[in-house]
């Protein structure tokens, strides 16, 4: 009798065991699955570009933007100052390298273009320069975290050169990206996709 009035509750810890291994199985294949900037790294650093055929490096290229694109923002600012994905576009063609960012720029910017030009001038000036700010910002949390702390490397850097924001400031940003080269818009990446953070954000708009 006393087994079988303990036979429900072993009946219940064993479901509650399997059900607790179910989800830890899932949880680990989820966070192994899960891209981020140093699998990105890795990969970008497992491939010589110059190694490969012509369909080879179509196909290289893409899955280099597939991971980029899968990233989460923070992942792919970090992505982004690591400058793993650059290694690879400084060794492009022109056409490879006009691909690439067509690949990883993020949906909608050019709809972000449109709409932050119609922004009043003090607006548009005010956006990047507290767009440029935290990506500042995030470049010293990061490198903060990964033990950084000389001042050298990429993290040094500003987040686009000062000759980048000037020629901005005179032409305008959808003027000015629409005229520049592949090079050029890839430099520009990391501030449009911060511009469109922030618009989606609603930060664009406030104390307006």
């Amino acid at each position: 009798m006393t087994g079988h009035r303990w036979r429900p509750v072993l009946l219940a810890a064993v479901g509650v065991v399997v059900v607790w291994i179910i989800a830890f199985t899932a949880y680990t294949v989820a966070k192994n699955s899960k891209m981020t900037a140093e699998k990105v790294k890795a990969y970008a650093e497992s491939v010589n570009l110059n190694d490969l055929s012509p369909e080879a490096r179509a196909k290289a290229i893409r899955e280099l933007a597939d991971r980029l694109n899968a990233l989460s923002a923070e992942e792919r600012q970090q992505a982004r100052f690591d400058r793993a994905a650059m290694t690879w576009f400084r060794e492009m063609t022109e056409e490879e390298k006009a691909t690439f960012v067509e690949l990883t720029m993020p949906t909608g910017f050019k709809q972000m273009l449109t709409a932050f030009e119609q922004m009043p001038e003090d607006r548009r000036q005010k956006a990047i320069a507290d767009s440029l700010r935290r990506m500042r910002e995030a470049r010293t949390r990061l490198q903060a975290g990964q033990g950084g702390g000389d001042g050298a490397g990429p993290f040094n850097e500003p987040p686009i050169s000062e000759e980048l924001q000037q020629r901005i400031s005179t032409i305008g940003l959808k003027a000015f990206y629409s005229q520049s080269s592949a090079q050029t818009k890839a430099e520009l990446a990391p501030l449009l996709e911060e511009l469109q953070r922030s618009m989606e954000g609603g930060r664009m708009f406030r104390h307006r």
